[in-house]
C-alpha cells in the first residue's frame, strides 16, 4: 500500500513537471504574446522558486499571485516595479513589461526569497 502510493505520488510529480506546473500553481506559459506567471506564496515558501523565463521586449507578462497573506512583489526593472497583493488566498493578476534587454529579478522582501528571473530580449 506504502510503495502504491509513493509510485502515484511520482506519477504526479512527473506529470506537474511535464505540464509546467499546473498542478501546483507555477504555470508559466505564453499565449497570443502574454506570458504568464503563476505564483503561489505560502508561509515562507513561493513558487517558483528562482526559475529563469525568456520574454521579449515589451512583451506583456501576467503575474497570477495566489497567498494566503498580503505582501508586495518587487520587479527590478528600468524603472522598478511593486505590485502589493492583497492575500486572500484567491488569484490576483498584475500586468507588466520590460523594455530593455537584460536580466531582471522579480522578487518577495519580505521573504527574502527570488521568485523569478526574466531574460530579456
Amino acid at each position: 500500500m506504502l510503495r502504491t502510493r509513493a509510485v502515484a505520488a511520482g506519477i504526479l510529480l512527473t506529470l506537474a513537471v511535464l505540464t509546467g506546473g499546473c498542478a501546483s500553481g507555477t504555470d508559466s506559459s505564453s499565449s497570443e504574446g502574454v506570458v504568464t506567471v503563476d505564483i503561489a506564496i505560502s508561509d515562507d515558501q513561493v513558487t517558483p522558486n528562482g526559475e529563469e523565463l525568456s520574454v521579449g521586449v515589451g512583451q506583456e507578462v501576467d503575474l497570477v499571485v495566489t497567498a494566503e497573506a498580503p505582501g508586495e512583489i518587487h520587479v527590478h526593472s528600468e524603472p522598478e516595479q511593486e505590485f502589493a497583493y492583497e492575500g486572500t488566498g484567491e488569484p490576483e493578476t498584475f500586468s507588466l513589461s520590460i523594455d530593455r534587454p537584460g536580466q531582471v529579478e522579480v522578487e518577495s522582501h519580505s521573504l527574502d526569497r527570488l521568485i523569478v528571473k526574466f531574460v530579456v530580449s
